[in-house]
Order: structure tokens, then sequence, then C-alpha cells
């Protein structure tokens, strides 16, 4: 294993660990990094989806207080449990469509082209959202929390959580976004900026976890022990880098909104597509 594919992971890893929870498309942006730094193949793709683990150790360490109580009420606490089935029931409709359509999107749309008109798409849709949450909400009142339906995790229903997790699956589509399409869709439902964030995290543990061990089981036969390091040079540095961004994005949503990150992805993908429909980059 030679220096320049460690420092290759380590960049992936950092890739991984700012843009999971950003309504901005963490496969996205690795299969564009991935591109440009030419770190291509089957053992690629495995590691790409394997260090989206990290992202998921950095929720259970920022979160593992809230996460151990409701593991230690599950059995006698009524919010505990109803937190739990919350998760079970939005996580469901991923595991299903991601047993059914993987393959398929992995093989037509993992590519930078498709993944930069998923990023403008994305965006736009940010846009008319946040301007119906600025009409029903007024513009004082960034994070919806006075006048939301759900201002808590601890108000979700059963029935929202089966519609989040519908939601959810649009984000197969590499560009779209999984936190992106839990958070703006969380908001269409009437949640705060801060409910649809927070449940966005903990929505991932189980979904980034399942992601990366089917992806692992299906490329099995390409994975080989010299690979280890590698992985956990990337596991490493995603963690941290999620770490960072969790706390930051915190702070952000209680004083702004999303459309910074609707702007940054027009502009990415444009870029992206403007530049390789003109011949200028080959991606």
């Amino acid at each position: 294993m030679d220096t320049l594919e460690l420092f290759k992971a380590a960049i992936l890893g950092i890739v991984e660990g700012l843009t999971e929870f950003l309504p901005i498309s963490s496969t996205g942006h690795l299969i564009v990094a991935a591109s440009l730094l030419d770190f291509q193949g089957d053992d690629a793709k495995t590691f790409e989806i394997a260090i989206q683990s990290g992202a998921m150790f950095a929720v259970l360490w920022e979160y593992r207080q809230r996460l151990l109580g409701t593991l230690a009420g599950i059995v006698s606490v009524p919010a505990s449990q109803r937190f739990a089935l919350n998760l079970v029931v939005a996580f469901v409709p991923s595991v299903i469509a991601g047993l059914l359509f993987y393959r398929l999107i992995q093989t037509l749309l993992f590519a930078p082209v498709p993944v930069a008109a998923s990023f403008v798409a994305g965006g736009l849709v940010i846009l008319w959202v946040e301007a119906r949450h600025r009409r029903a909400f007024g513009a004082l009142d960034l994070a919806g929390a006075r006048r939301a339906r759900i201002e808590r995790i601890d108000d979700i229903r059963p029935l929202d959580a089966l519609k989040l997790g519908l939601i959810q699956c649009v984000a197969m589509i590499p560009g779209t976004s999984r936190s992106g399409a839990t958070i703006i869709g969380g908001m269409l439902l009437g949640f705060s900026r801060k409910a649809a964030t927070e449940f966005s995290f903990y929505l991932a543990i189980p979904t980034l976890i399942s992601a990366a061990v089917y992806s692992i089981y299906q490329e099995r036969e390409h994975l080989v022990a010299a690979d280890a390091v590698l992985f956990a040079i990337g596991l490493l540095f995603s963690f941290v880098a999620a770490v960072l961004c969790i706390r930051w994005l915190i702070r952000f949503i209680s004083s702004h909104d999303f459309v910074p990150f609707a702007w940054y992805r027009i502009a990415f993908g444009g870029v992206i597509l403007l530049t390789t429909y003109a011949g200028w980059i080959r991606w």
C-alpha cells in the first residue's frame, strides 16, 4: 500500500465526513472526488460506501447519552419505545427499495454527470421548500420551532416516520442527498428544522450500517487483507470530519436556513455539467 493511496483514502474520508449530514450529497461528492483522484474500480466503490460507517460512528458518539437512554428504557419507557419504533418505521422503506433497485441504480447512475443533474435538481427543490417554509412561518422564525407541527423528535408519530422513510428512498439516486431528503422532506411534513435535522442524524445509523454491510457483502470477492489499512484511514478521517460537521450544523440551523446549500448544489452541479459538455474536463 503506497503513501499516495493512503492520502487518497484520507481525502475521501474527509469528504465523506463533511458532506454526509449536509444536504449536498456525500455520495455525489465522493463520486466526483474519486474521479478527480483517479480512485476507481470495484474496490473503490466498496470503499466509498464502507467509510460512511465513520459518519455513523460520529452520530453514535455525539448522541450516545440519548441512544443509551433509549436502550435502557426500551422495555418500560413509552418515549423510548416510540423513538425506537419511529426509527424502525422510517428505516424499512429504504431497505425494501435498496434490495429492489440498488444494483440498477449503481449501474446506471453512479457517474459524475447524473450526479451533477441531481445536484441541480435538489438545489431547486431546497429553494422551493425554503420559500414555502418562509411563507408558512415567517422570516424571523428561522427554525420554525414556534409554529412547526413537530417541534421536537419526541413529537414524531409513526405515520410521520413512515412518510419520511418513503421520502428518504429518493436519496438512493446519487447526488440527491440522504440527509437532504430527510431534512427537506421533514420540513414539508411540518417538522421544525432542528427536529428534521436531528432525526436525520439518528436515521443515518441503521441506514449507513445496512448500506455498508450490504455493499461489503456484495463485493466481498474484491476484499483483501491488504486493504484493511486503507479502510481504517478512510473510516478514521470520516469519523473526525463528521463529528465536527454535526456540531457545526446544529449551531448553523439555529439562525440560518438551507438556501446557501441550495445555491452551492446548483453551482457545483452546473460546473460539472458545463465542463463535461464543453469538453474541458473528462470526469
